[in-house]
């Protein structure tokens, strides 16, 4: 069994009042160097909630994250540790992560559906 760290994300369309719709989970396994995510995107959802909301800018900002996940662009020279820790820092912005929560897993693959399938 490893230990594994993981985090909602969520879309937080007036962070001035807080309310979010999660719309993923970033799951990070030091010891078995896994940093990996997954999407549910659901747009009815966010619309419920915030109809007011751009939904084409938001899955735009939704879509970026797995891309960070992978390494592209900049965070390319992060290691797998630090993209974790810079996605899941507090930030005031319409996409970020909760907060940061443990488990002991023996497939990271299988946690981050599980996750998934039980918080989105």
């Amino acid at each position: 069994m490893n230990t594994y760290e993981w985090a909602p994300l969520r879309v937080v369309p007036r962070v001035d009042r807080g309310e979010c719709v999660n719309v993923g989970v970033l799951l990070y396994c030091r010891h078995a160097v896994v940093l990996t995510m997954r999407l549910a995107f659901d747009v009815d959802r966010l619309r419920a909630l915030a109809p007011e909301a751009d939904l084409d800018e938001v899955a735009l900002a939704v879509h970026a994250w797995p891309r960070v996940v992978a390494g592209e662009g900049p965070a390319g020279v992060l290691s797998p540790g630090e993209r974790f820790r810079w996605l899941t820092a507090p930030r005031s912005t319409v996409v970020q992560a909760g907060p940061v929560h443990t488990g002991l897993t023996a497939d990271p693959e299988a946690e981050v559906d599980r996750l998934l399938s039980r918080l989105v």
